[in-house]
């Protein structure tokens, strides 16, 4: 505990991360006894990450406070530092970590993959790695922090390990996450500047600049980037998502993607006493590919969580967009639209947390409830799944960008951040930026195209298959945590000026500015980020006329045609079977995404004879970066290990000839 008698929120959330572990631990006792890991140690668990959050508030009005654990090495023990950065992602881990726990508690079923007991531990131990994470004050702590929340992961995604192609996306993740570890700690070795001091404090202390500040800013780009999903470091991300079991991809990538963007924050606008305006440029961009990217692979998806995962990609991007923004206004001097740009970025990390999270764990109760993951085999579960469709329409609407949704609101501080950047002292940079808010407001239109395929498809219409008539709700505890993910949803969306408001004392601190006195000018109902004459928002009012025209619709019709209903056949296009063929699929829903891209995508196509008595059209989308990228490096590193195979063959005879030629060199050299 810190010097004091007081009990400080830096100490309580120490312990409750001890606790995290001490639960994990718990499920070692019984491992294959579900009852007692999923209806005891995972509400715990969901009891200690609200906890968590609340401590997390309670750290974001507090100064920074910090610990030193003598559980390091000799000489090297962990520092733990909470200030408001951190506290601000302590409560993005808590609260959707809540959500998360209490739904895994109901979602898991025997026979799946790893036993309980091992599932509780790895599951624990991310929760509690992903919170050291957060309050790491050195380089030390950090990496151990950042390389268990790896390896459990690892852990988590390869539960159901008998698949092959769930072990090769595990595999591939591991492999992306320790390379994007060897830049984050080359970062650190050159923010550390030879001092041989590794904590944060010593790294503050050192003037960076020039050619090393930048190279530190460049490992923790590719380092973090790699964690994210930027663009080229994607691939893992799809692969893993659909893999892990649903609890585990909501956590991943609700909460984990957004401990790569802490540690982007904590070396910018931390550890590094300067921002120059040229890395923002650079980030912009590759936010702005990576946005495009994962839309767009999105759109044309026909697996339901491959869908989500793109969809990931693309909000990383949007996060990546509002980042670059800020540091090149923090580098340009422009403190109040540094502190806009900023705002948006961390609006929309606890914005994604939420919606995504409820996105995926409803993709989880429906493929427990229909046993696929399918687009193609969907289709009118809302008449099943009544409760796990209207929760997912709110994480749609959030995800679609729509008001008076959550992801609305950071969204348009995203586009007010472009619409007040005319003044910026480049000529180039005035240039790209008409062209970079015009790509955003273009992701933002088909991510909505998104969503209302993936809603539509899975829940709309008449059923594609017999047997989803078999199809059943999500049990008590799903939608507790289904629920609690929406709840917060409807929160951050209808109270944009009180989660500024928080939001400012993370801001001042990084940039030295804040929305929060702009925010409140106009009260609790009007949002004005900069002037309420040039911008203005109210969500409440939003609601309200929407609420309003829909029950003026409702008494008009009410009014006009009672008891002068006719029923009648619908209109159907000339079709006269109202069957699931009449429906449109996944791919036709996708195709004039494929044709109007198409140079975005390889595409393979399986095309049917003529003669075909059951004809079979397909259409295959895949990653041309994988096939230009990696799979050549993949080849290089098979030629290394064979010819390191024909060295190492395992003869005396053949090392001594080995060993006679070396000599030999070694004599011609050296004469």
């Amino acid at each position: 505990m810190t010097a004091g008698a007081a009990w400080l929120p830096i100490d309580a959330a120490v312990a409750l991360a001890a606790c995290w572990l001490v639960l994990g631990a718990a499920g070692l006792f019984a491992p294959r006894n579900l009852a007692y890991v999923g209806r005891l140690l995972f509400p715990l668990g969901a009891l200690v990450a609200l906890l968590l959050a609340a401590t997390g508030l309670a750290a974001l009005h507090a100064s920074p406070q910090v610990m030193v654990l003598a559980l390091g090495l000799p000489d090297l023990p962990f520092h733990l530092r909470v200030d408001s950065l951190s506290a601000l992602f302590l409560v993005l881990l808590g609260g959707a970590g809540a959500g998360i726990s209490i739904y895994a508690a109901g979602y898991f079923r025997p026979g799946e993959g790893t036993a309980p007991g091992l599932q509780c531990l790895q599951y624990h131990l991310f929760l509690a790695s992903m919170a050291f994470v957060m309050m790491a004050d050195d380089a030390y702590f950090f990496m151990v922090s950042w390389e268990t929340m790896a390896l459990s992961s690892f852990f988590l995604v390869t539960s159901d390990h008998r698949i092959p192609e769930i072990r090769r996306a595990g595999y591939l993740y591991l492999l992306i996450a320790h390379i994007g570890a060897i830049g984050i700690l080359l970062s650190f070795g050159v923010l550390q500047g030879g001092s041989g001091d590794y904590t944060f404090a010593g790294m503050r202390a050192q003037p960076h600049a020039g050619w090393w500040a930048s190279a530190a800013f460049g490992l923790a780009l590719f380092g973090f980037g790699a964690k994210a999903g930027l663009l080229p470091l994607h691939v893992w991300l799809p692969e893993a998502h659909p893999a892990a079991p649903s609890p585990v991809s909501a956590m991943m990538s609700g909460v984990m993607l957004k401990a790569s963007i802490y540690g982007l924050l904590r070396v910018t606008f931390d550890l590094l006493q300067t921002q120059l305006w040229w890395w923002g440029v650079i980030v912009l961009a590759l936010g702005l590919l990576t946005a495009l990217f994962g839309v767009i692979f999105s759109a044309v998806q026909t697996d339901m969580k491959r869908l989500l995962a793109y969809s990931s990609i693309e909000n990383i991007g949007l996060i990546l967009v509002a980042y670059g923004l800020a540091v090149t206004f923090r580098g340009f001097g422009m403190a109040a639209l540094a502190a806009l740009a900023l705002t948006a970025m961390l609006y929309h990390c606890l914005n994604h947390a939420a919606f995504k999270s409820l996105l995926f764990l409803c993709t989880g109760s429906v493929l427990h409830a229909t046993r696929s993951r399918s687009l193609g085999r969907l289709g009118g579960l809302i008449h099943r799944m009544p409760w796990v469709a209207w929760l997912a329409l709110v994480g749609v609407l959030a995800s679609a960008g729509l008001p008076p949704g959550n992801g609305f609101v950071s969204e348009w501080l995203l586009l007010q951040g472009f619409l007040f950047t005319p003044g910026l002292p480049h000529g180039y940079v005035n240039m790209l930026v008409p062209v970079a808010a015009a790509a955003v407001a273009m992701t933002a239109a088909l991510s909505g195209y998104v969503m209302v395929k993936f809603f539509g498809i899975v829940f709309l219409g008449r059923p594609r298959e017999e047997s989803l008539v078999q199809a059943h709700d999500a049990g008590t505890l799903e939608r507790i945590g289904l629920t609690w993910l929406a709840a917060l949803c409807l929160l951050l969306g209808l109270a944009p000026v009180a989660v500024i408001g928080e939001l400012d004392r993370v801001t001042r601190p990084l940039v030295g500015h804040g929305l929060g006195e702009a925010a409140r000018a106009g009260g609790w109902l009007l949002l004005a980020p900069i002037d309420a004459a040039r911008a203005s928002y109210s969500p409440l009012l939003v609601l309200a006329a929407i609420a309003a025209v829909f029950a003026l619709a409702v008494m008009a019709v009410h009014r006009l045609y009672h008891r002068r209903v006719r029923r009648a056949d619908p209109w159907d296009c000339g079709f006269p079977r109202q069957t699931a063929r009449m429906q449109d699929t996944a791919e036709g829903f996708g195709q004039p995404i494929r044709q109007v891209f198409e140079p975005f995508f390889r595409m393979e196509r399986e095309l049917p004879s003529p003669f075909d008595a059951t004809p079979r059209y397909r259409v295959t989308v895949a990653d041309h970066l994988w096939h230009w990228l990696y799979l050549p490096i993949a080849r290089a590193a098979e030629f290394g290990t064979r010819l390191v195979a024909f060295l190492q063959q395992g003869r005396i005879a053949v090392y001594l000839l080995y060993s006679f030629f070396t000599l030999l060199a070694l004599l011609f050299f050296i004469r």
